[in-house]
């Protein structure tokens, strides 16, 4: 049996965010990525949006030291306030892309899902395949998750699409789409040095040296850099999940990748 194509769109923290200031969003960024996912999008396939939490969450969860769980009498309350910064980003994008005439709703991971040191060990995904299935696109977000181990955790879009993307190739064909503001890995920070090589495709050939390239992201960010996105996009190749990292800073680049167009980008497979 021949299963729909899945794409999974994560707009990066970076993208949708200053993250060198501190709850800015990138509105205008925000809304134009909006009427590209309503222009480029076509009905051969289907559609699940995640974001990262940029300059939202990530300061709240790095003032509580909320990866490491329940540490001290203000972790609690950490928890709380990394859970409503989390969401006063995803309520900015869910009110961009209702303006744009797309079909979302917001699933909240921390609500299906339990975590353990960070990894998520128990999730409900039948509500996302019912709105699947309807063609309403579903919309999550990083977020603070419930640990049982250690209370509460960073629940990262990356290890949320981990989860998904295996959990849902039973139904659907996923690729993931890593929508940052570079137009892929290089190895160097181009941001930093505009003299970084590009690198068109990660796999098991060069796997290891371009983890040795990598390192942190650029701003604050308690999930971790590229390489740790490179790693999962790696671990999830293995599962036959593909994907490419996208630079949507480029005004066109996202509708063209929905629209089948060649855009540049590295891609990741095994």
């Amino acid at each position: 049996m021949n299963k729909s194509r899945l794409y999974i769109l994560k707009l990066g923290g970076s993208l949708i965010t200053d993250k060198l200031r501190e709850y800015t969003p990138r509105i205008d960024v925000i809304r134009r990525l909006a009427m590209e996912i309503k222009e480029g999008y076509i009905d051969d396939y289907k559609l699940i949006i995640g974001h990262g939490g940029g300059s939202f969450p990530h300061v709240s969860a790095a003032k509580y030291k909320t990866s490491l769980g329940f540490i001290d009498e203000d972790s609690k309350r950490g928890m709380s306030i990394v859970h409503y910064d989390a969401l006063r980003l995803n309520m900015i994008l869910l009110k961009e892309f209702l303006d744009a005439g797309l079909n979302v709703y917001t699933i909240h991971p921390s609500s299906i899902s339990l975590s353990k040191r960070g990894k998520i060990v128990s999730i409900y995904i039948k509500p996302i395949i019912q709105l699947l299935q309807n063609d309403i696109i579903p919309l999550v977000y990083g977020d603070v998750g419930i640990d049982i181990i250690q209370g509460c955790s960073i629940l990262s879009t990356e290890e949320i699409i981990r989860v998904l993307s295996i959990k849902l190739r039973r139904y659907y064909q996923p690729f993931i789409v890593m929508c940052g503001i570079v137009d892929g890995v290089y190895d160097k920070d181009p941001v930093k040095y505009p003299e970084a090589n590009f690198i068109h495709e990660v796999n098991r050939l060069n796997i290891r040296r371009v983890l040795r390239y990598l390192g942190g992201s650029y701003g604050i960010d308690v999930t971790g850099g590229m390489r740790t996105k490179i790693k999962i996009l790696y671990e999830l190749a293995k599962y036959g999940v593909n994907s490419m990292i996208l630079n949507c800073l480029k005004p066109g680049n996202l509708k063209s990748f929905l629209e089948g167009v060649e855009v540049k980008g590295t891609i990741v497979k095994y």
